[in-house]
Order: structure tokens, then C-alpha cells, then sequence
């Protein structure tokens, strides 16, 4: 038997259940049913998820583990991969959605539930995905950020290997290319040629910064957010890692930004 059909043997075993029901009422944040009553023909390698009418998925709200692209094992992923499937195999399913419906690969973008569960929340609650807000599509931040946080609290999945661990602005050298998630307090910010600057140091072409492009501020302003009310806060910030003048994170919109109490 090969390794990913095994993985999925071990996902339906250990998962013949979740202890997670689905609510009599899907989550208000989650938007209009959009697909119903779909059955799952496969999930493809990068989360996709194809019901048997020919209509794909996108999987909103949430980021897979990558296996290299992460500079990580690769059984995190093909654990992840085995658990969508195993819950996906439990239909009927239901997607919500929320404009803009589809992306580029005309996949529908959205929120996926099977006869039990909220497949995003399940896998975040085993640590098997990191959450990753769109540009342009913010539903069930705040919720799916909770769950996250109780996972990683608990070293669920892959929040037990360093290599997924908070990255602090200090050295980040090593995780340009990656997909990280960054937290330190804002020392100050800065604008230039329409940016805004987020500044985590005092040298701003040796430090972490965090950059809000010109085409973005309008998601701020939209929620009344001004970037320089982050001064002097400890945020959590997450994407992925550029080098430009020290290393950088752009954030498109305030539901992406956490502030740390």
C-alpha cells in the first residue's frame, strides 16, 4: 500500500467521528449556501476539493501545510491531506459563499461543511492548516483565529514542531519565501510613495516591516482602522516573508492584523 493511501486508512480510522458537531445553523459569518447536497470525487494536492458534478473548492479562511515550501516535514501535509479527505468523504456537503464567488481556476470560494462539521474549523482544531485571510475575502477571521490559537496552545498537529512556531521580527533572514506568521510590538510608522509602513526596529533597511500598499488602504479606511493605531502594540501578522530593504510582510486588510491583549 502506498504512504497516501495509508495516511487515509489511519484519517478514517482515528476519525470515524468528530467531537466537533455541526451547528442546527451554519456560523452568520459564513454567507449564503452556495452548493448543496454535493459528493466528494477527490480532494487534489493543494486542498482543492471536487465534488462529483465537476465543480471545484476553494477552502476560504485556511492555509494547508506545504511539506518543503514550508521548509517542513512532508507528513504534516500528507496528514492534513488524509483528514480533508476523510471529512470531505462525509457527505453530503455544503458550501457557503460570499462575493467574489470564484477565483481565476473558477474553483468556488467558500466555506465547507460535511453531515457533521465545519471542515476549516476541524482542521484547524487538529492543527492541520494555519489561517490565511484573502485580500478580499475576511468572513470568520476573528472565529477562525480562536481556533487556531486553542490549537497551537495545545501543540496540536503541526504547532508541535518548531518549525511552525510564532516567528519573532528579530531574525527572519532564514524565512524569506516562506509563509510565516510574525509577532512583535510596532515601534513606529512610516509612509513613502503612497506605502505605509508598519516599523518593528529602528533601522528600517535592516528590520521587519510590515507594508500596507496604496491599493489596500481603502479595506483600513473602509473599518475605520488607521495602520498608526498599531503604534506601540504587540500585533500578529502573517504571510509571505519578502526581502525588500530587511524583511517584509504586506497585509491587505485590518481582519489579517491581530492585536495581542
Amino acid at each position: 500500500m502506498s504512504i497516501r493511501p495509508l495516511l487515509l486508512a489511519v484519517a478514517l480510522a482515528a476519525y470515524p467521528s468528530v467531537a466537533l458537531a455541526a451547528p442546527s445553523t451554519l456560523p452568520s459569518c459564513a454567507g449564503d449556501v452556495e452548493i448543496s447536497g454535493a459528493q466528494l470525487l477527490r480532494v487534489e494536492r493543494n486542498g482543492s476539493v471536487v465534488f462529483t458534478d465537476g465543480r471545484a473548492a476553494h477552502l476560504e479562511g485556511i492555509r494547508l501545510p506545504a511539506g518543503s515550501d514550508d521548509r517542513a516535514p512532508q507528513s504534516f501535509a500528507d496528514q492534513a491531506l488524509a483528514a480533508l479527505t476523510a471529512m470531505a468523504r462525509s457527505g453530503p456537503l455544503k458550501l457557503t459563499a460570499i462575493p467574489p464567488k470564484e477565483d481565476r481556476y473558477d474553483r468556488v470560494r467558500g466555506q465547507l461543511f460535511n453531515a457533521k462539521v465545519w471542515v476549516q474549523s476541524e482542521m484547524l482544531s487538529r492543527g492541520l492548516a494555519r489561517v490565511v485571510v484573502a485580500p478580499d475575502r475576511t468572513e470568520c477571521a476573528s472565529e477562525l483565529f480562536a481556533i487556531e490559537a486553542k490549537a497551537r496552545a495545545a501543540k496540536a498537529g503541526l504547532w508541535s514542531n518548531a518549525v511552525y512556531a510564532v516567528r519573532t521580527p528579530d531574525n527572519l533572514r532564514s524565512d524569506v519565501g516562506s509563509f510565516q506568521i510574525v509577532e512583535g510590538k510596532v515601534l513606529n510608522v512610516s509612509m513613502r510613495d503612497g506605502r505605509t509602513y508598519l516599523n518593528f526596529g529602528t533601522n528600517w533597511k535592516t528590520d521587519f516591516t510590515v507594508v500596507v500598499n496604496p491599493e489596500d488602504k481603502k479595506n483600513f479606511r473602509s473599518t475605520g482602522v488607521d495602520p498608526r493605531d498599531y503604534v506601540g502594540q504587540t500585533i500578529r501578522v502573517r504571510g509571505i516573508v519578502q526581502w525588500l530593504n530587511g524583511p517584509e510582510i504586506e497585509v491587505a486588510n485590518p481582519q489579517s492584523v491581530e492585536v495581542i491583549q
